[in-house]
């Protein structure tokens, strides 16, 4: 992966970016994107746009969600412990025992999220999956004063935003859902940057894909592209327990993803087939057969409608804290949009 890249992608998921709080997420976009496009802006709603040859015709969008799974503080307690409801959709056994951060206006807090010790619970508890008001995070405030004097309701709280290489040029990092898209977007807009367009091509990156799809419906009615591709993670199912009868055979550093379903503009996706065997680019297939539940789907549906595809990046344990992706799948699924 090109040096300047890979910094820029681990900037991108280093940084938070709960549905609602994208702001310091897009200052890292717009900051790459500036150099590189002939016209960079931002939405009311939040979204960043890059655009190439913005007079060109016609109007194709590239889009990818900056927005992360995250929690909001909701009480404080007398003893100074903070209770929290999901951004997203969180499996909450996934969750216990992870370290957090509480980004607060005076900065980012430290903190746990966990509940009772075993020992501590009876049979019953043992045996039942928490509620989020069954849970608790821990900042180390002597009492809600000491607590009030840090955090106040509203705040928001990732994971450790942690990343590792693995073995096998894969990766692990909360929040590759979707950063990896807007990753793969943004280089595309880096890749095409001195090639001549015809096209007018717009990078975007869309906000609260995870609450509802809002920030792409917003923009796509914005731009009112004529084609419009999402970037967004799938599921990997090469790992155990997996039911590829119903999900598919999709394995992580085998290729981006190209989907097909009635999300999916049979024309775009004949393109994205015709353009990956001509320059020899490996790639997957998925079908899906209902709406896809990405950024895809609310493309499809703005206006009068959008000729929509959707490549997708294998990512195993999706919505977790340890998501895993292969860089070769990140570079390939950009060769793919350029």
């Amino acid at each position: 992966m090109h040096n300047a890249s890979f910094a820029f992608l681990k900037n991108l998921l280093e940084t938070p970016s709960p549905s609602g709080f994208e702001r310091p997420i897009q200052d890292v976009v717009r900051a790459w994107a500036k150099p590189l496009a002939h016209e960079v802006r931002t939405d009311r709603h939040g979204n960043v746009l890059a655009v190439l040859n913005p007079k060109g015709s016609p109007r194709i969008m590239l889009a990818g969600h900056c927005d992360q799974l995250g929690l909001m503080v909701q009480h404080v307690d007398d003893n100074g412990f903070l209770y929290a409801q999901p951004i997203g959709g969180w499996d909450m056994q996934i969750l216990l025992g992870q370290n957090l951060v509480v980004w607060t206006k005076g900065g980012p807090v430290p903190g746990v999220i966990s509940r009772k010790a075993p020992h501590l619970m009876t049979s019953e508890e043992r045996n039942k999956v928490p509620q989020f008001q069954d849970v608790w995070i821990d900042i180390g405030a002597k009492d809600r004063k000491d607590a009030d004097e840090l955090v106040r309701p509203g705040d928001p709280v990732t994971v450790d935003l942690t990343c590792r290489a693995l073995r096998n040029g894969l990766f692990t990092s909360p929040g590759l859902d979707d950063k990896v898209g807007v990753w793969t977007v943004m280089e595309t807009l880096r890749l095409l940057r001195d090639r001549p367009l015809q096209a007018a091509v717009y990078f975007v990156s869309t906000v609260q894909e995870e609450i509802g799809m809002r920030g792409a419906a917003t923009s796509a009615h914005g731009v009112d592209p004529h084609v419009g591709i999402a970037v967004d993670v799938t599921h990997a199912t090469d790992t155990p327990g997996n039911e590829k009868k119903q999900l598919g055979d999709v394995k992580i550093g085998a290729g981006p993803v190209v989907f097909r379903g009635a999300n999916i503009n049979p024309h775009v996706e004949q393109r994205l087939q015709d353009v990956a065997t001509a320059q020899n680019i490996t790639v997957q297939w998925r079908g899906v057969a209902k709406a896809t539940g990405t950024d895809a789907n609310a493309m499809q549906l703005a206006r009068d409608g959008v000729a929509t595809g959707l490549v997708g990046i294998p990512n195993r344990y999706m919505h977790s804290p340890v998501e895993v992706i292969s860089l070769d799948d990140l570079n390939h699924a950009a060769e793919l949009l350029t």
